[in-house]
């Protein structure tokens, strides 16, 4: 069974990287570094990266899961 998704959204001032469910967070000072380690997550995990703007908004997604489309490329 995959993992939770990993989201990247507004903390205060800074930016977290949490999974769906509110299992484990981290908050970095940068929204470059909270995409940089919530992508690494996603990856690790297979899962897809939400990425949240200040207004908390979903303004990107990445899935590093496993495509249902089996596209060669």
């Amino acid at each position: 069974m995959p993992g939770n998704d990993i989201h990247v959204v507004p903390a205060g001032d800074r930016w977290a990287v949490e999974a769906e469910g509110g299992h484990g967070r981290e908050t970095f000072d940068t929204q470059d570094e909270a995409i940089t380690a919530g992508t690494e997550r996603a990856r690790e995990k297979q899962v897809e990266l939400f990425i949240h703007g200040r207004d908390g908004q979903i303004r990107e997604r990445n899935s590093f899961g496993h495509d249902p489309r089996d596209i060669k490329g």
